[in-house]
């Protein structure tokens, strides 16, 4: 299912870099939570974390309410107040290593570039304490526990399929990211959404926490953060569209959010609205293919970047899988 993943909050970057500046978390007081104590609301607000851990993270300056960082956890807050966390991240050595399933596609000294399947989390979070790739790696690359979130530098959401750099030591690890806030990293989707674009395009609008649902992001206009996504059409279907879509920025559920907010959402992505099947006129195997396809349809096909270490050009794909292909299939036939 695709509801907001454990590690969302990230991470549900549709992907983002976990290393450098999409830590913070960000959220806006609702209306009944108005006049109520800073710390008890950022409890409710930010749910990954206890209220004790976020009333120490308070009196370390790590909140801000409106942008101005507030200590004192009596403060009431207003109604639509911007409420921004820097939490601390864990410690790696509290996460064990564990036997995962999946490929490797590139392994050398330095650096490793694995095929996540869709329905495995890429990090431990809330609700998913371990049985990820995080735990995995540690399993596949021991070297790897020295190293910032196992080497994991960008994300995938859970129901999301796809190729992911992993750093295997400290200084690809450091240069990874760099290059990510760079972009120069390029990452490259195929996506299958509700709806029949004119043509290719790019979408350039801020994503930020959604007001109305904390589980969610947005398109928002104050307070949000850069966001572009440039896409290509691969293929028409009556009702649906497969994409070629590729980052500029990565942000949590950036491709998701992009294309709900224009009224296309991801086949599949109950989430953001794209659930179901839609269409006059689809056969009904086609309609059955699509009410059990029961995640977005994004597979993240390629990664391409010039070699942290060495500078060499480094290109990985990985082919859909099995469930996309199928989906396609049955969009063809209508």
């Amino acid at each position: 299912m695709n509801a907001a993943d454990p590690d969302d909050g990230d991470e549900g970057i549709d992907d983002l870099s976990l290393a450098g500046e999409d830590s913070a978390q960000a959220a806006r007081v609702p209306s009944d939570m108005n006049g109520q104590r800073l710390d008890a609301v950022a409890a409710r607000l930010f749910p990954d974390w206890s209220r004790s851990r976020i009333q120490t993270w308070l009196a370390d300056g790590r909140l801000r309410v409106n942008g101005a960082v507030v200590t004192r956890a009596r403060t009431p807050v207003g109604e639509e107040d911007l409420l921004e966390l820097e939490p601390v991240a864990e410690p790696d050595f509290r996460i064990e290593p564990q036997e995962m399933a999946f490929d490797v596609l590139h392994a050398d000294a330095h650096l490793a570039v694995v095929f996540k399947p869709a329905g495995l989390t890429t990090h431990p979070g809330a609700g998913q304490p371990d049985r990820t790739l995080q735990n995995g790696l540690l399993h596949r690359f021991p070297q790897t526990a020295s190293v910032p979130r196992a080497g994991i530098v960008h994300r995938l959401d859970k129901d999301t399929s796809g190729v992911l750099v992993i750093a295997l030591t400290l200084s690809a690890h450091a240069k990874l990211v760099a290059m990510l806030a760079r972009r120069e990293i390029r990452r490259e989707y195929d996506a299958v959404i509700n709806g029949t674009p004119v043509s290719g395009g790019t979408i350039d609008l801020p994503i930020g926490r959604s007001p109305r649902d904390r589980l969610k992001m947005a398109v928002v206009d104050h307070h949000g953060r850069d966001a572009v996504t440039h896409y290509r059409i691969q293929e028409r279907f009556s009702h649906h569209t497969h994409l070629r879509v590729k980052l500029e920025t990565g942000r949590t559920h950036q491709i998701r959010v992009h294309f709900a907010h224009q009224r296309m959402p991801l086949a599949g992505d109950t989430l953001y609205g794209g659930g179901g099947a839609r269409g006059v006129g689809l056969s009904d195997p086609t309609r059955d293919t699509l009410r059990a396809f029961r995640r977005q349809a994004l597979h993240a096909r390629e990664l391409a970047f010039a070699h942290p270490i060495t500078g060499e050009p480094v290109c990985v794909s990985a082919e859909m899988p099995p469930d996309l292909t199928e989906l396609i299939e049955a969009l063809r036939r209508g």
